[in-house]
């Protein structure tokens, strides 16, 4: 049985020349990808697959994968590698991914990357992955999160980048602003330790067949996009696909 996630685009390929194929976008904490993953959904018609959706997806529609996972959830017990890929290949399998796709939180280790190369080699007319890190100055994220204050409606400022005029104050409905306990320097530095050392060997697994760049995410959100939609084109051009 399988299973769809919420993230699915409803738009057709911008550029029907050009398919993107499968696509791992990563970046640390802060760095924008999510907002990168909705425009190259929007540009390309592609989905994005977030091992979290499909084993959300999976626990609520009691898939067989899914009864396995819920009972290994409630135990506390982290899902192995082997049960994850069995959920991704079954959700690649699925009619949307045809003309490619954007990978969240997947592959995170080496093992996962030589399973997904071997899942995809082996299904005639899929192109490999390729592999974009969007990369951002620590300073600069560190700034970004630490400086991220909420109000209870919602509304988002930033006392670095984008400070209210009213140090603490919504200038909207002059309510308090809050700092949200994962924005915390000591949260960010293990966030950072932890991607850090899951990224690396992956990294360098895709940098070693020609199958990775790196963009400047300290720009505004459309001079990314259009600078990861170039290297895109240059990566499947490279490798002759």
């Amino acid at each position: 049985m399988t299973t769809s996630t919420a993230s699915e685009p409803e738009t057709a390929p911008a550029d029907k020349n050009f398919l993107p194929g499968p696509v791992l976008l990563l970046g640390a904490p802060g760095v924008g990808k999510g907002t990168q993953a909705k425009a190259l959904m929007a540009e390309y018609g592609i989905p994005q697959i977030s091992t979290g959706d499909i084993l959300r997806a999976n626990i609520s529609s009691g898939t067989a994968l899914g009864k396995v996972a819920k009972t290994l959830v409630d135990q506390g017990t982290l899902v192995s590698d082997d049960l994850v890929n069995q959920m991704v290949a079954d959700r690649l399998r699925q009619p949307d991914t045809h003309h490619g796709f954007i990978l969240d939180g997947f592959p995170r280790t080496l093992n996962q990357a030589t399973w997904l190369d071997e899942q995809l080699s082996a299904a005639p007319g899929t192109l490999p992955v390729v592999a974009i890190s969007i990369v951002v100055d620590y300073e600069q994220l560190l700034h970004r999160i630490t400086g991220r204050r909420i109000s209870p409606a919602g509304r988002i400022y930033n006392v670095y980048s984008n400070p209210p005029k009213v140090a603490g104050i919504c200038d909207v409905d002059g309510s308090s602003l809050v700092q949200r306990p994962d924005d915390s320097e000591a949260v960010f530095t293990e966030r950072m330790k932890t991607f850090e050392g899951q990224t690396a060997p992956v990294v360098e697994h895709y940098r070693k067949q020609g199958r990775f760049e790196e963009i400047d995410g300290d720009h505004a959100v459309e001079q990314v996009t259009a600078e990861i939609k170039s290297a895109l084109k240059r990566l499947r051009q490279g490798s002759g696909q």
